[in-house]
């Protein structure tokens, strides 16, 4: 039997696993798997296709894309509904990163909807009163946290360049789902009851409490049909008038004003913030990997260079002919500390300081990295490299970690046209502040809470109009000039490694998507091995435990999807840790 054969687990088994294993509490994830749906076979397609977090969401793109809309269009029809049927994860009062191939112009871009700080923001953004920096939760909750939300802007821009269908039409779904009511899914009545009390304190403001909780303070069970007529409106307002009314109308004043109201956290935000704002076309970064091209986000996102780092190191070893093994596993782990150990130096905004793109996926560089794994034995945590860099300055690394408050989807449409979208509000539900039936990010704690270590300033620390480091991933693998593979996932800075592994499985070890994103996770973000729990992967822990590594077995909760383009036509795969679904004809 191979080892990815029987991957899933019963909810009981992971139970008991992750009873027999404590977390410490900076690793419990904001939402975690609430059982895994089996799932063995890719969905098959010849004409078009779409991968994403909610069959809802899935269902709405897929009926534009069979009305002949392209894979933006469809894109906007899934995210609207998303906001709805998984508000912990995304929404309109989040940002996006997006990935489009252009099958007319034959060309690739990259649309950066990240959030942005507040203008007035500077490097002590979110030190306390003692000059130390706050804790992740008392940063969190409340308007300090919230950055001006990227995500309508962003597909607006998309739109008008690659839409097809009417602006108007594509938020229809979602107005009317608003309007009638849906189901509270499993996931997200998890995700409520998780997310509430003293430190979580999802019930801690007036309209969060009301729509999320029952009157007695309970949280909403599954089932529960929940209607949000005040959302329908506000998609309503966007669909007749445009990004504007978001960034410079009632809706921008409306989010001014519940962001400056909490008493404890108060925000700054202002309305020319959210007029300023801006969504920006951006080249895509590509790595070449075993004749493949790999193409993801450069910054502000670390995504696209730290799985380009991964891969260039894995590339000179074996992986193909190893196949899924301890060897393999150990290597990849290997590179994650390597990249990460740079992510954590050298990767921020670029509109704000300098970063070594170029020189991080350098072969050169990637050569010297690849001779730091011994085969048979750990590393002790990374140090960052020295990339070629012509503007090399004295820095000081931001390690903080992200929280996997995300959502990814992947569309191809019927003109040839590819999109790899991943979309979030930061930890799950975000700030907890709740704006004409939406939630608000919390964004601004993607930044280092500290502006610097040892007398040296850290990259990724806050300042005015600059946006976060995130680790968001989508990519698109091209072979022969065409899009071969769209694949990404939210997990916070474990999206990384959750891409990078998906990635290596289809690619190197010949796994259809649907094998390839249920494949049980190894992860190392340069500290612990971290094996996913109830999946054959805990089998390695014995054996890179002897090699050095200190493993620990987690729940870890991402939520690929991956659509793969061939010549047979198109197959899909949806992770079985959450509620995603694939559709396609």
């Amino acid at each position: 039997m191979t080892w990815w054969t029987g991957i899933r687990r019963t909810a009981a088994c992971m139970a008991a696993l992750l009873a027999a294993t404590p977390l410490l509490a900076q690793d419990i994830q904001p939402e975690e798997t609430y059982g895994r749906q089996d799932r063995t076979q890719s969905v098959s397609a010849n004409d078009f296709m779409i991968a994403a977090a909610h069959p809802a969401a899935v269902k709405a793109g897929y009926d534009v894309l069979k009305d002949g809309g392209t894979a933006v269009d469809a894109a906007i029809a899934a995210q609207m509904v998303l906001n709805l049927v998984e508000p912990q994860s995304s929404g309109i009062g989040g940002g996006a990163f997006l990935l489009y191939w252009d099958a007319k112009s034959r060309s690739l871009q990259a649309f950066d909807g990240r959030e942005t700080a507040p203008f007035k923001a500077s490097p002590g953004y979110f030190l306390g009163p003692d000059g130390q920096p706050k804790g992740f939760w008392e940063a969190v909750i409340g308007g300090r946290s919230v950055g001006v939300p990227g995500t309508v802007r962003m597909l607006e821009t998309a739109h008008r360049i690659h839409g097809k269908q009417a602006w108007k039409g594509l938020f229809e779904p979602a107005i009317t789902l608003a309007k009638d009511g849906f189901e509270i899914s499993p996931r997200m009545a998890s995700s409520i009851a998780g997310s509430a009390g003293e430190k979580r304190q999802l019930d801690r403001f007036p309209e969060a409490r009301a729509y999320f909780f029952e009157a007695d303070g309970s949280p909403k069970k599954a089932g529960t049909l929940l209607k949000n007529p005040e959302f329908a409106d506000t998609l309503q307002l966007i669909a007749e008038r445009g990004a504007d009314v978001f960034y410079k109308g009632e809706i921008a004043r409306d989010i001014v004003k519940a962001v400056s109201i909490p008493a404890e956290n108060p925000g700054i935000l202002t309305l020319l913030d959210l007029e300023r704002y801006q969504a920006k076309i951006r080249t895509p970064v590509c790595l070449p990997y075993r004749g493949y091209e790999v193409c993801g986000m450069g910054p502000p996102t670390s995504g696209g260079l730290s799985v380009g780092q991964i891969l260039g190191v894995l590339s000179h070893f074996n992986l193909p002919g190893q196949g899924p093994n301890s060897d393999s596993v150990h290597q990849f782990v290997e590179a994650a500390k390597l990249a990460y150990a740079d992510r954590a130096l050298y990767i921020a905004d670029a509109d704000y300081v300098s970063v070594p793109s170029s020189g991080l996926l350098d072969p050169a560089y990637l050569t010297t990295r690849a001779q730091r794994v011994n085969r048979n034995k750990a590393m002790e945590k990374a140090i960052a490299g020295n990339p070629p860099w012509k503007e090399a300055s004295l820095r000081s690394p931001d390690t903080d970690p992200e929280r996997p408050g995300t959502s990814h989807l992947v569309i191809r449409d019927s003109y040839g046209n590819a999109l790899s979208m991943t979309t979030t509000i930061e930890t799950g539900f975000g700030s907890r502040i709740m704006v004409r039936g939406f939630l608000l990010n919390n964004e601004l704690t993607d930044f280092s809470r500290a502006p610097e270590a040892d007398g040296r300033p850290i990259a990724n620390r806050v300042e005015g109009g600059k946006r976060p480091r995130s680790s968001m991933a989508p990519t698109i693998v091209m072979k022969d000039g065409e899009p071969y593979l769209l694949v990404g996932s939210p997990g916070g800075s474990r999206i990384i490694n959750y891409v990078a592994k998906t990635i290596v499985a289809i690619l190197d070890w010949g796994m259809h998507p649907q094998q390839a994103v249920s494949l049980g996770h190894f992860v190392n973000r340069n500290g612990a091995t971290d094996l996913e729990e109830g999946t054959e992967a805990v089998q390695f822990k014995g054996i890179l435990e002897a090699m050095g590594h200190e493993v620990k077995i987690r729940n870890l909760n991402s939520g690929l999807h991956a659509i793969l383009i061939h010549e047979g036509g198109l197959s899909g795969g949806a992770d079985p840790r959450r509620e995603g679904t694939v559709m396609g004809d």
